[in-house]
């Protein structure tokens, strides 16, 4: 996994542990808006690691000169 996808998936899930556990500030809001970024953010990375894998499955040839 790409270290991104894993730093997005542990702010997510501090941030949804704070937010939705019933405590209650006056920022609260604010965190909770965070956790919906982070969750967006871990699926767009993941789908990036899906679709552009880090090796290319093309293998390249030389080119033969005369």
């Amino acid at each position: 996994m790409k270290r991104k996808t894993l730093l997005f998936l542990v702010l997510a899930l501090i941030t949804g542990l704070i937010g939705f556990t019933g405590l209650s500030f006056s920022g609260i809001e604010v965190v909770r808006v965070m956790f919906l970024i982070f969750a967006d953010l871990v699926i767009v990375s993941l789908m990036a690691k899906l679709f552009f894998p880090d090796k290319p499955k093309v293998k390249y040839q030389p080119v033969k000169s005369e």
